[in-house]
């Protein structure tokens, strides 16, 4: 059913709430997974143009990939790990596609009020410009 499943992670505690449940889906359907954070710092947003040496931060996100990507592969899992720059919706977005995965898997965090009334939600977002399926869990409270 689900061959490729892009899990989008924030490199953060809600990731517990969403790895363990895609994992249990791509065994059942011995899918295959794309890990996927966006980095969308302004380094990373501006790591392309002003041609900048990879920050701290992005160096320390590449790491966490690769550390979840183990965990799953030690599962007999097939994972690989993309850390993508800029706006998550709209990078989401382009990877889901490119890469034709046919789930994405998120986390949400609930109403944000304010911000999500100006910004909106990346899930919004998402979901509001892809026809892809979508696995929403709410992220457990630490």
């Amino acid at each position: 059913m689900y061959k490729k499943i892009l899990i989008t992670l924030e490199n953060g505690p809600a990731d517990a709430t969403i790895i363990p449940h895609v994992a249990e889906l791509a065994g059942h359907f011995g899918s295959k997974i794309l890990l996927l954070h966006v980095a969308d710092g302004w380094a990373a947003r501006s790591f392309d143009q002003l041609k900048l040496a990879e920050s701290e931060e992005i160096k320390e996100d590449r790491a966490y990939l690769e550390r979840v990507a183990g965990d799953l592969r030690a599962r007999k899992l097939s994972v690989t790990t993309m850390l993508a720059m800029g706006n998550p919706p709209a990078e989401i977005l382009k990877v889901a596609t490119a890469e034709n995965c046919d789930l994405i898997a998120m986390t949400s965090h609930g109403h944000r009020l304010l911000g999500d009334l100006f910004h909106g939600s990346t899930i919004t977002q998402v979901r509001h410009h892809t026809n892809i399926p979508l696995l929403v869990l709410r992220a457990k409270k630490a």
